[in-house]
């Protein structure tokens, strides 16, 4: 066993110093985890063939209470499925997954936001899944609106695990004490209620009361709650199949959030745990950007929520989650299609939906009379259905994680002080010359 240990050690430092900066890290991580497997391997022993089939399902469901929804659910299916079992293990990030899938010990079901289907693409990871949806009785069931998020190249690559979109969530009662008495429908009139509702209450020039809660960070929780901003703009980042940051909508999206900072009306959250509400629940703040599946939908705390003003139209993010099936082998993608059909399926989706906030994706499921009783009961829900015909998605590209990456750079640096015009261009210049070596990488 050490004889190994030295032997990669060895060859990994020779490499290291040869490759690029990604390719160094992806290489070492996986090296690492076949490394892990070889000793896991000599020291179990391997489990005898009992006919079931073993499927490792990865999701980064929040909040946690979601996740138990998730949970039971896997768990009906593993007891109406004696050959099959799916073993659901959280596991936050992109790089872990990216690490598994070079180090060759990917899961085989994945659960991510669409826009990483290029990268995913790129890489050989996943397998399309076109052949098996023609023949699946519940496609037609699908909302015929998600497929757009669902595909890239003429192809099929993941299945809607859940929908919904962005909007504001508010305290009523902290409006009423602010003496506000009409929701706004501008950026502005959203900037003048949260200059009211910011209270200073002891003089020392620190709130112990902020109008909205903004998310500070670089990661895509960041980017996915400044989106609907952008639309509202009538801005975009992506034209002809490249990023094009520099547009006045995306300058405008960027100088509103930034004018709320200098306002001394928004709240940064801390950094990339934007998600959270512990300062809404609280009465820290008084509006923040989300989405029905948020916590906030199971406190004891009133609340209600509208829709994102928008500056030249009104528009929405819409907030996906998908399930990729990875490449291992046929047997086990066999497998994981019919956990994705379950998933698909009038039940699940009415469980999960009713269980989590989201909106369904099965058409049966919407008009099911469970989930019609459930939006009885939750009229906040009927603002995010209303929505569903402004809401648009985030580019679904090759290389959208490298976009949203120096987009999301680009709304911190923002936040934290630096132009609009700056932080865009900055980021502007660093995703021409990742496009451009990618380029000169196919071509060469």
């Amino acid at each position: 066993m050490n004889i190994i240990i030295l032997f990669l050690r060895s060859h990994i430092k020779k490499l290291f110093h040869q490759l690029t900066s990604y390719t160094r890290q992806a290489l070492v991580l996986g090296a690492i985890l076949s490394l892990c497997l070889v000793l896991s391997s000599c020291q179990k022993p391997a489990p005898q063939d009992t006919g079931v089939i073993h499927l490792t399902l990865w999701q980064s469901i929040n909040p946690p209470t979601n996740r138990d929804v998730f949970q039971k659910l896997v768990n009906k299916f593993n007891q109406t499925h004696t050959d099959i079992k799916v073993e659901s293990v959280y596991a936050e990030g992109l790089p872990k997954v990216l690490t598994a899938v070079v180090g060759n010990v990917p899961p085989d079901i994945l659960t991510f936001y669409p826009q990483v289907t290029g990268q995913f693409v790129e890489l050989g990871a996943i397998q399309p899944l076109d052949d098996w949806l023609e023949k699946s009785p519940v496609k037609s069931e699908v909302v015929p609106s998600l497929f757009e998020e669902l595909r890239l190249d003429n192809q099929t690559w993941s299945i809607p695990l859940y929908t919904s979109n962005m909007g504001i969530f508010y305290r009523p009662d902290l409006f009423k004490a602010a003496g506000i008495t009409e929701l706004p429908k501008t950026w502005e009139e959203l900037r003048q209620v949260a200059k009211k509702l910011t209270i200073d209450r002891n003089g020392d020039k620190r709130p112990e009361q902020y109008g909205m809660l903004l998310p500070l960070g670089k990661g895509e929780w960041t980017v996915f709650s400044w989106f609907p901003f952008l639309l509202g703009a009538g801005g975009e980042i992506v034209k002809d199949n490249q990023p094009d940051l520099m547009n006045k909508g995306a300058i405008a999206a960027l100088q509103f959030w930034q004018d709320l900072i200098k306002d001394g009306s928004a709240k940064l959250s801390a950094p990339e745990r934007g998600y959270e509400e512990d300062n809404f629940i609280a009465g820290k703040v008084a509006m923040q950007i989300t989405g029905p599946w948020t916590y906030i939908m199971k406190s004891n705390v009133d609340f209600d929520v509208f829709p994102i003003p928008g500056e030249v139209e009104q528009a929405t993010v819409t907030g996906t989650g998908n399930m990729f099936v990875m490449k291992t082998t046929p047997e086990r993608e066999q497998a994981a299609f019919k956990f994705l059909e379950y998933v698909l399926s009038e039940e699940f989706q009415t469980e999960w939906s009713i269980g989590t906030g989201f909106l369904p994706v099965n058409i049966k499921s919407a008009q099911s009379q469970a989930f019609q009783e459930f939006i009885s009961q939750k009229p906040v829900l009927k603002m995010f259905l209303e929505q569903v015909s402004v809401a648009r998605a985030r580019p679904i590209i090759a290389g959208y994680s490298r976009l949203s990456d120096s987009l999301g750079r680009a709304i911190e640096a923002t936040l934290l002080g630096e132009s609009p015009e700056k932080a865009l261009k900055t980021a502007q210049e660093r995703l021409d010359m990742i496009w451009s070596n990618n380029k000169n990488r196919t071509h060469g």
